[in-house]
């Protein structure tokens, strides 16, 4: 990343719209991650929209009860027409929600051949579903990078699923980043919401993936104990960090183990670049205070 990137002049603000009828409910908290991805971004559509459960019931012909199931993650998972038929009626994009939809099926356990009949009556081609201009260059500028800092915590890949689902969700909510306060960090925790959402946790707290071990300081080591040495230090060093706060410990996966500038730290997560050597300082201090505390006086020799 050479130059931080300038979002666009956001649109107008929305408007908030009030409608007739009993107001929907939330979104079950049974609903996995996965599915969230799709549902939210259709949830928001809809409640821009204006239009009541009736009059989309009326549109794309499936009764009001079946929708507002579907809008709150109850009931069976969709079908693809279905979707498909909602999305034309609330102006998405189809692509990026039919892959978000797809990788969904899937971890709710839908075979293959399931996916391919959902999708028999639809026509689907990419070529004809191009995601906005400046959502293409900010997604040239900010991948590699978001690859990065994915791979630090998942496999291969998982790490991939996970960038590639990011940009669909942008996609889905370009206008929403855009009219946000600043695009590169509503981008950054849509691809944190992401990453975290697919890595395993203990306690709460994010578990480090192997390519964490793939480090500068362990890659310089040759000798077979200096690098054993290496890795029993960067275990300790990783569950430290894993109780860094949010913000904190993306700075330091940035910086330490990406090897990312500070001043494009600052312009990936959107912030300015003191906060970054701010947070850099603090989460430091903490790891040095918890690996290796000071000598109190009855432990001196």
């Amino acid at each position: 990343m050479t130059t931080p990137f300038e979002p666009p002049a956001p649109p107008p603000a929305r408007r908030t719209l009030t409608r007739p009828g009993r107001k929907l409910g939330p979104i079950a908290e049974e609903t996995s991650s996965a599915h969230r991805a799709w549902l939210e971004p259709l949830r928001d559509a809809y409640l821009d929209s204006g239009l009541t459960l009736s009059c989309l019931s009326d549109r794309v012909r499936l009764a009001k009860s079946k929708i507002s199931e579907l809008l709150r993650g109850t009931g069976l998972y969709p079908r693809w027409e279905i979707l498909f038929s909602l999305s034309r009626e609330l102006n998405m994009p189809y692509w990026p929600l039919y892959q978000l939809w797809r990788q969904a099926a899937f971890e709710a356990h839908k075979s293959r051949e399931w996916i391919e009949r959902c999708t028999e009556k639809t026509v689907l081609t990419a070529t004809h579903a191009a995601p906005p201009l400046d959502h293409r260059a900010f997604r040239e500028l900010v991948e590699s990078h978001y690859s990065l800092y994915a791979q630090v915590f998942l496999e291969d890949d998982v790490r991939d699923a996970a960038v590639s689902d990011t940009f669909d969700i942008l996609w889905l909510r370009w206008e929403e980043a855009l009219a946000s306060a600043d695009t590169r960090r509503f981008a950054w925790n849509v691809l944190r919401a992401t990453v975290m959402a697919k890595t395993p946790h203990v306690d709460g707290r994010p578990e480090f993936g192997w390519s964490a071990f793939d480090t500068v300081a362990l890659q310089a080591l040759t000798a077979e104990s200096d690098r054993a040495d290496q890795m029993a230090e960067s275990i300790g060093l990783f569950k430290a960090m894993s109780r860094l706060p949010d913000h904190q410990l993306d700075v330091m996966v940035l910086r330490s183990l990406c090897g990312i500038p500070p001043e494009d730290v600052a312009a990936l997560l959107g912030v300015p670049p003191a906060t970054v050597q701010s947070d850099e300082r603090h989460a430091v201090h903490f790891l040095e205070s918890v690996i290796c505390p000071p000598e109190t006086e009855g432990n001196t020799a």
